[in-house]
């Protein structure tokens, strides 16, 4: 049975699991997870770019996939991606090409965020698609889960 989210907090709080199984797989721990419009999960996913040895295996990517095998699509209009982590630029073109209605973001990222961190490369008024961008929802738990892999990295 596939499962349902029926509030944005629970589809992050999903998200954020997802973030924890990278975590317990060495992976830098972002999380995702795409809904459809009725709440529908149609995809899920966690960084793998260690272990698959792949660059693009970033949570939102991996979740895209995931989505289009079960869709048998590559667009996903009227989805909304929740991510723990700002996305970069590269995952900012894979959420345009896939045609998203919406990403919800936990934590921004100064370093590499593409929604506002340290681009804003969405609000581009020539991008044939335009997706909203919400950030901040359980900042607090998904910067945590970050500072903490860090930290013991650098221990």
């Amino acid at each position: 049975m596939t499962e349902m989210f029926s509030s944005d907090a629970d589809a992050m709080r999903a998200a954020l699991k997802q973030a924890y199984e990278a975590r317990r797989r060495d992976e830098i721990p972002v999380g995702a997870v795409l809904i459809d419009a009725s709440g529908r999960c149609l995809g899920r996913g966690f960084n793998r770019t260690i272990s698959d040895h792949d660059p693009s295996g970033h949570a939102e990517i991996v979740a895209l996939r995931a989505a289009g095998v079960q869709l048998r699509n590559h667009r996903m209009p009227g989805a909304t991606l929740f991510v723990t982590l700002e996305p970069c630029m590269m995952c900012l073109g894979a959420i345009f090409h896939a045609r998203l209605a919406r990403v919800v973001y936990g934590a921004s990222d100064p370093k590499t965020g593409a929604c506002g961190g340290l681009l804003a490369l969405h609000t581009q008024p020539q991008l044939n698609h335009h997706t909203r961008f919400e950030g901040g929802l359980l900042a607090a738990e998904c910067s945590e889960v970050l500072r903490e892999f860090f930290r013991l990295r650098r221990a």
